[in-house]
């Protein structure tokens, strides 16, 4: 069970130690932070960000009691919260369901001399009804959407005059709370949603029995990856729920299909009902592509597909895919949304809704073009340096000597970036081989393209006499000679050959990219590199704001980390012990001061030590699970082959189960040799299992080429 491997201690936002984080988020529905309180109180959000004070909670003699003292152990589908004074004692588990209803089962003890009268808290202007429920509405100014709101309980007294409690007396009672939107999903619909749960024979054990079965299906319906590494096997976990997390699915206005959200913080004020600031709980198209590269090998592809179609329903005036909340579609962010969805397609093989999105990829890139293009070469010119999602790095104020200043637009330069142009090949090379098989005649036209703009990044943005890849000023040419972390991404794209082998020396040396905050975001060699973000010394977006001048970002990291594995393969395995270091650093990454009983990914890391800078909790812009997969595994597909092609990082043993391709379930294990296994269903060496069956043997790692018709 996902709860048991994934259990953590007190889990809390940095910024405010008091505010418990809860694992369990609905369609619609989360916590940003739980009070220490009985019930629901803190900060509740409802498809978008909301800031909600209150949904219920339970006071004791008239009063809110703080617990701020409980002993509280974190779990993914729920929270568990025990709490004791002098004159009563507490057990509470709360969670929320995927449809949205917030569940608090308790039990009560009285250990004073005294009565004690439990009553409900709930808003001001929510009114008790006739069928012994409460229900009330959110309205929301800066939303089309309101929010109807319905609570019943398991003891239909509480939430009229209260329970009393005499001494010595032990309660258990459940109650439930569940939001919808008004207009369309009406009181009894709510009602008949809480019922399901709160039957008339529910109790605090079953009812959380059954939160924990349903939550785990999500997780039944994901590979399993085992190792002789405790780190790499609690990552891997926590990646999953990551995923889980994030799912969400509004069914209302721009958004009707389900998606991942880049996260569920937000950097916005939290006063109750409040806007401004930045979000991640919408369709970030920047980070959608990171999403389906993990979220590819899990069985259900429904939300992965479902990001593709809200972008596809609704895009830009030029056809180019965009952020969007329920409400309004936003700028649009460079990505490889079209090589991902490709990859997508190798591993589910369902054409219909490829072949439904294919003119819509295609709409990308001529928009690129039209946008970003030029007619001397097919280089991708950035003129906003917010826009590939990579604030202030540094080669657009490259040309001015790094002003002081670099907000003042006379002192900013647009160039052509390499990774916008890496994305722009990626995604034509995914087009291009969507098309042929979809039997689309276009294939060429794209495939063509593809070498070109290959072409012209190996031309324009290859420095030989540094061996790195530069971002270009956008009229004359000239290279921006600052290293960023994007200078990789052609070894990522897998387009170099035997000139450019000293490329990921770079990334390997301590004196540019290989710190203990893997990867900073520009090499510390730079005159501008600030491990912390700032702009020499001067904090110029706030307290750990959104910099790419040396703060190390899951995003480029895990790219980082897939160039130097890909070429750690072209070369002949060089790159398999750094990869193996940087992968472990990375794990790293997603545990709070390196301790595995503590998960927590948050949006960026200091360059140097890898201590967390900021406080967005299971944020969701990067990809790992692909990592183990590929090269860990070692499992990659073509339209026509299977290969295995795997990095070894020193496991004595892995297995990695329940990989569905095209409805096939595969199996990959190795054991070194000389060693034995607990599991008497991995044999020592290397070895493919398809739907059961021994397709591939080896007595170590090694890459091999298989056809896909074998695994059938």
């Amino acid at each position: 069970m996902i709860d048991e491997q994934l259990k953590a201690n007190r889990k809390v936002l940095r910024a405010l130690p008091d505010g418990l984080l809860l694992g369990s988020t609905g369609a619609r529905l989360w916590a940003d932070y739980l009070d220490a309180v009985a019930g629901f109180s803190g900060r509740f959000d409802f498809i978008h960000k909301v800031n909600l004070p209150l949904l219920f909670s339970i006071q004791v003699n008239g009063e809110t009691k703080v617990m701020d003292t409980a002993d509280v152990t974190w779990y993914p589908s729920h929270l568990s919260m025990n709490y004791s004074n002098d004159y009563y004692a507490l057990e509470e588990t709360k969670f929320i369901t995927y449809d949205d209803c917030a569940i608090s089962n308790q039990t009560w003890r009285n250990t004073s001399k005294q009565p004690i009268h439990l009553t409900m808290r709930v808003p001001d202007h929510f009114e008790h009804i006739a069928d012994n429920s409460i229900q009330g509405q959110y309205e929301i100014p800066f939303f089309s959407y309101k929010m109807n709101a319905h609570i019943i309980s398991s003891e239909m007294e509480l939430l009229r005059n209260g329970i009393i409690i005499q001494p010595g007396q032990q309660v258990s009672f459940i109650v439930g709370a569940t939001l919808g939107i008004n207009g369309q999903d009406d009181h009894s619909l709510l009602r008949e949603r809480l019922q399901n749960i709160i039957t008339a024979n529910a109790d605090v054990k079953s009812v959380l029995q059954q939160q924990q079965r349903q939550y785990q299906q999500w997780f039944d319906r994901a590979p399993k990856f085992h190792s002789s590494d405790k780190l790499l096997n609690k990552t891997w976990l926590y990646r999953w729920f990551i995923l889980r997390y994030n799912l969400a699915d509004p069914k209302y206005g721009l958004l009707q299909h389900p998606l991942f959200y880049e996260g569920r913080s937000h950097k916005k004020s939290k006063k109750p009902f409040s806007k401004g600031g930045w979000e991640f709980s919408k369709l970030i198209n920047l980070s959608a592509p990171l999403h389906l590269t993990d979220a590819r090998w899990h069985h259900d592809a429904t939300p992965s597909i479902g990001s593709l179609k809200n972008m596809v329903d609704t895009p830009m005036e030029d056809g180019m895919f965009c952020c969007l909340t329920v409400d309004y579609s936003m700028h649009s962010f460079a990505n490889y949304m079209c090589w991902a969805v490709y990859q997508l397609y190798l591993v589910h093989r369902e054409k219909e809704p490829f072949v439904e999105a294919l003119p819509a990829l295609k709409k990308q890139l001529s928009s690129w073009h039209q946008v970003y293009g030029n007619e001397v070469d097919f280089l991708m010119t950035e003129f906003k340096h917010t826009r590939t999602g990579k604030e202030y790095q540094p080669s657009y104020w490259y040309f001015h000597d790094y002003p002081k200043n670099p907000k003042d637009q006379e002192t900013y330069t647009p160039v052509k970036r390499v990774d916008r142009t890496v994305y722009h090949y990626l995604n034509a090379l995914g087009v291009a081989n969507l098309c042929k098989e979809l039997q689309d005649p276009e294939a060429e036209y794209y495939e063509n393209l593809a070498k070109e703009i290959k072409a012209s990044i190996l031309d324009k943005m290859w420095d030989e006499e540094t061996s790195f890849f530069y971002d270009l000023h956008y009229e004359t040419d000239e290279k921006a000679l600052v290293k960023n972390i994007v200078g990789f991404y052609p070894a990522w794209a897998e387009i170099l050959d035997q000139q450019h082998n000293e490329l990921m020396a770079h990334l390997v040396n301590p004196e540019e990219f290989s710190t203990a905050g893997v990867y900073p975001t520009v090499s510390i060699d730079s005159k501008v590199f600030a491990r912390e973000g700032g702009w020499f010394g001067k904090f110029i977006k706030g307290r750990n704001g959104c910099m790419w001048n040396g703060p190390s970002w899951p995003y480029t990291t895990g790219i980082a980390l897939d160039a130097l594995a890909r070429e750690s393969k072209r070369q002949h395995l060089k790159y398999n012990e750094a990869f193996a270091e940087g992968l472990r650093a990375y794990s790293f990454q997603h545990f709070q001061n390196h301790d595995l009983n503590q998960p927590g990914l948050v949006e960026h890391y200091n360059g140097e030590t890898g201590e967390p800078l900021s406080d967005e909790q299971e944020y969701n812009h990067s990809y790992y699970i692909d990592l183990i997969v590929t090269h860990v595994a070692g499992l990659q597909l073509t339209a026509t082959h299977l290969s295995l092609q795997p990095i070894d990082v020193g496991l004595d043993y892995f297995v990695l189960d329940d990989v569905m391709i095209a409805g096939n379930k595969l199996r990959i294990t190795y054991l070194k040799s000389g060693l034995d296994s607990n599991d008497s269903n991995i044999q020592p060496g290397y070895h493919l299992y398809s739907n059961n069956k021994l397709i591939f043997s080896a007595e170590s790692l090694q890459s091999v080429e298989i056809p896909l018709v074998t695994i059938n």
